[in-house]
């Protein structure tokens, strides 16, 4: 259960996204993950809005925590194979896109 403080900071860093502010996200995105390390929506949105900064090594670093927290996210692998290409990591982006590719089709990475 993610404590409603962690919930706020994270709504605050969407709401800092909408307006174009991903420094200010980026921040409390990593906030979040530091308060609760298990937060996969966190992490999610950390690797997400680290990637718009460019800051690609940082965001794969994000991605891989949510994929490592949500095994079977479609999303997850699907972003992370998007960082990969950004980073020119061409076998690790086309590794995390078969993943994606078996979870849209009703499959499953881990138990």
């Amino acid at each position: 259960e993610t404590a409603p403080e962690v919930l706020a900071l994270f709504d605050e860093a969407s709401g800092d996204v909408a307006v174009g502010d991903l420094e200010a996200a980026v921040e409390k995105y990593r906030r979040c993950t530091e308060q609760d390390a298990a937060f996969f929506d966190g992490w999610h949105a950390l690797g997400m809005a680290l990637m718009k900064c460019g800051r690609v090594k940082e965001a794969i670093g994000a991605g891989l925590m949510a994929t490592t927290l949500r095994p079977n996210d479609l999303l997850a692998w699907t972003a992370l194979s998007q960082m990969f290409v950004k980073d020119g990591n061409i076998a690790e982006a086309e590794a995390a896109k078969a993943n994606a590719r078996i979870l849209s089709l009703g499959g499953r990475i881990a138990k």
